[in-house]
């Protein structure tokens, strides 16, 4: 386990790459949806979501105990395979014990490194006078985003997350004119301050 201080480091550290693992059921699936928007808001990047304690795919009688967690794991699974990189782990109808029973989950390895997450401004003075800082919030949905513009930094609130994050440099000089969710981005609209930015641009 890590401390506190080490944990902070290490989701703080550009290189750091977060995998993810749920059951895939109704709780699961809830859990993963909350993750990937806490770890968006994070700017973490990750590589896979593994499906732990997957059961045997086959056919049960309908009045079977298994009928209803199999309908909730096929459901799970459908969403997820739209979305993520989706690597499966058999359930062995018991915990795992030992180095046999570790080899036999057949967990997947380490992946090439992830594509880092950028949060990048467009640069729209020309056409309609402001820049457009892009933040990528998955699953975030409008009524519960919040941002507030706190001197050189932006706080950012999506559901039950909240960061505070310095601005890049030519946003510094600028005001907030607004901001707009669309399709998991947060596209967030900035305008030169005139008693601040340089003349001619």
């Amino acid at each position: 386990d890590l401390e506190p201080a080490a944990a902070g480091a290490a989701a703080a550290h550009r290189g750091t790459v977060v995998r993810r693992a749920a059951e895939p059921g109704p709780a699961g699936a809830d859990a993963v949806r909350a993750a990937a928007l806490g770890l968006a808001l994070r700017g973490l990047r990750t590589d896979l979501l593994v499906a732990n304690r997957v059961l045997p795919e086959e056919e049960v009688p309908a009045d079977s105990w298994l009928a209803a967690p199999l309908a909730q794991q096929r459901k799970a699974l459908a969403e997820w395979q739209g979305t993520y990189d989706v690597r499966t782990v058999a359930h062995l109808g018991h915990d795992p014990r030992g180095t046999d029973d570790l080899a036999e989950l057949d967990a997947p390895g380490v992946t090439p490194q992830a594509a880092p997450v950028e949060w990048p401004v467009t640069d729209r003075l020309a056409d309609d006078g402001v820049l457009v800082w892009h933040l990528p919030l998955p699953g975030a949905v409008r009524e519960d985003l919040d941002l507030v513009r706190r001197g050189d930094e932006l706080v950012v609130t999506a559901g039950p997350f909240r960061r505070i994050v310095p601005l890049p440099s030519a946003l510094r000089r600028c005001t907030v004119d607004g901001a707009a969710l669309r399709e998991g981005t947060l596209a967030v609209r900035f305008a030169p301050d005139p008693r601040l930015w340089p003349r001619g641009r």
